[in-house]
Order: C-alpha cells, then structure tokens, then sequence
C-alpha cells in the first residue's frame, strides 16, 4: 500500500530509503542468520542508481552485520548515508535528508512493516511511503522517471561520496575552514549554456529549491530558445577539485535590456554552499553588467526554501527598490564587486 502522498508535492524523487529485513532481502538478519536477495531488487537498485536518483537504508539492525550483508551482494556502494540502528524511523530519514542536503519532501521510503510506514507518514507527511510489495513497479513510477538523465545525474553517486571523502578530510584537518578550502585545489568554471547543456540546466532548475532565486523551473525548450535570443544570457557554472567535479552546479539567467539587465534567476546547488563559492557567479553577472555599461537588477520571489538566496543578494550589495506583489525587485550599484577568494580559481569562457 502506498501511503504518504497526500502531503507531498508533485516534484521528482531524489533519494530512496530502503528498509532492510523482509523488504531489500527476504528474511529477518539478527534472527534468521542467512538472508536472500529478495527477486528484482538488485535490478531496481541499479536502475534508480543510472537515473541519478540517490539510496540510502533506514533499518532497525545490528549496523555491522547489515553493512556485511549488503557487501555479501555486491550493494554496499550504491547506499550512502545509511541510518543502522535502533532509532525510530521517522528519525532515521530526517537524518538522511539532513546528511545529504536535500529536502525531506524528495524522499521515498521502502518498507513492508505498514506501522513503520504509517510512522514516517505521521511524522513526515512529505515522503512518499511504499510497501515492499511495490518495488518491482517503482521503476514505472513517474516520481522516479526524471525526464532526462544527464552526465551529472549517472555520476551523482560518486559526488556525493567524493563529498563524503572532503568531509572526512575536513574532520581531520587541523587549521581553520579557509586553510581547509585552499588545500582544496578548487577550480570554478562560467561559460554561457552550450546545447550539450540544457539538459542538465532543466534538471537543477527542478531540482534545486533551496537556493533558486524565484522558485520558478524552466523547461529545456524555454532555456534552448534563451541561449537563441540576443536579448537573454544563459549562464552555467561547473565546479571541481582535488576529490573530483562537483558537476554543473550554478544557473544564472539574464535578461538584457538596453539600460538595464535583470537577473531572472539564479541557483546554486546546496551541495556547493559550505565551499564558500556562493556568490562566484552573482559577482560575475555584476561585472558584466558593470562592464556593459547598464544598471543590474535581480527578481527574487520569496518562498519557505530559499531565504539563503535573499541573504546572497543583500550581501553583494542588492537593494530592494520595487515590489510586485510578493516579487521583489533588486538592484545593485555596481559599485562593490567581490572578488573571488583567495583559494578558488575561476575560468570564464
């Protein structure tokens, strides 16, 4: 039974949190000993893998046999963050979502136990809870069918575990956070949409929500016929470093008007944020609005998510100087342009 969707809005799946016992293997581990791969499984798994959709386990279990079991299949890599243990659930897959930065909204639970669903339900009336009995049909679900799968979606895995890697090294690091971040090697690369890009563009227009400027998700048609007008900019900005790329991570898209250029809409994706290149390509946009020779204004809609964009606009300088309904309209003086940091290269082109 599914159970769940009620509360949960209409956007793709990000991650799937798969129970253990009696749903990813048949068989209980701490009473049974031997446990089988339930039929499909491993299949289902990968194919949600090659999608760029992230798994992760919430599993009342003995966190070292579990760990070993799955390494007997062969699927220990595919899950990250798991939640091993004895707590609740619910807990278990706020900690996910807290670990892998994404909202709790973008969850699937696996589970056959329906008072486990119900709980995760109760608690988290975003995540979409399904019965194990359900696995075989996920793949036809259009919650896991994102419409297309770029080159970041089929590597996003090994993001996220390179990510896992430079936290680890950062824990371990003795000196301050800018010291860590030079150490780093970061290069952060602007270049305005190619074709090759739209695809990937369109998935973090849908997918990013906490640090989308407006909330508003363009289509790969509307952002192809923007990279087609001379009156528009369309901006990407990828991000790589000593543990790997990070993939394409910004969008800014610009609107050019003879006097004023207004910035429609930008995003970052969280997982840059805490490597202090948030503002990279804001300040970008701002220079070559400054070395245009024409005032630069930026649209930011207000929602429940994405107040850390507001903040960014405020910081670099943007003042609120028009209202239209709940759109405010931003604009800076161009007088104060950061530079990049210290330990970050940027490339343009």
């Amino acid at each position: 039974m599914t159970t769940g969707v009620e509360g949960r809005g209409t956007g793709p799946i990000k991650c799937v949190v798969w129970d253990l016992d009696n749903t990813l293997w048949d068989g209980v581990l701490l009473e049974d000993g031997e446990v089988t791969l339930r039929p499909g499984v491993a299949e289902v798994v990968r194919v949600l893998d090659e999608r760029g959709i992230l798994q992760s386990i919430a599993s009342r279990n003995h966190g070292p046999a579990a760990i070993e079991q799955l390494e007997r299949f062969g699927l220990r890599d595919y899950f990250l963050a798991p939640q091993i243990g004895w707590n609740s659930k619910s807990e278990s897959v706020a900690a996910i979502a807290k670990s892998l930065n994404i909202g709790i909204d973008a969850l699937a639970l696996i589970d056959d136990q329906p008072f486990e669903r119900e709980e995760v339900a109760f608690s988290h009336p975003q995540v979409l809870c399904l019965d194990a009995d359900e696995v075989a049909r996920i793949p036809e679900m259009p919650v896991f069918m994102p419409r297309f799968v770029t080159e970041d979606s089929r590597n996003r895995r090994s993001m996220y575990m390179g990510s896992e890697l430079r936290d680890a090294a950062e824990r371990e690091f003795g000196g301050t956070s800018d010291d860590f971040l030079a150490t780093l090697d970061m290069t952060f690369s602007i270049s305005a949409a190619a074709e090759a890009d739209l695809r990937r563009a369109e998935e973090l227009s849908v997918r990013t929500n906490q640090l989308n400027s407006t909330g508003v998700t363009y289509s790969y048609e509307e952002l192809r016929a923007f990279t087609r007008s001379p009156d528009h900019l369309l901006l990407v900005a990828g991000l790589e470093d000593r543990f790997g790329s990070y993939g394409r991570i910004g969008l800014a898209l610009v609107e050019r008007g003879a006097e004023i250029w207004t910035l429609k809409l930008l995003l970052m994706s969280c997982r840059v944020m805490s490597r202090g290149v948030g503002t990279v390509l804001l300040n970008h946009v701002m220079r070559l609005a400054r070395d245009a020779g024409v005032r630069l204004r930026a649209e930011f809609l207000p929602n429940d998510r994405n107040r850390v964009m507001f903040v960014t606009y405020r910081f670099a300088g943007f003042q609120e100087v028009e209202t239209r309904g709940e759109l405010r309209i931003l604009e800076s003086d161009l007088d104060r342009i950061q530079d990049p940091p210290a330990y970050l290269t940027v490339r343009t082109g």
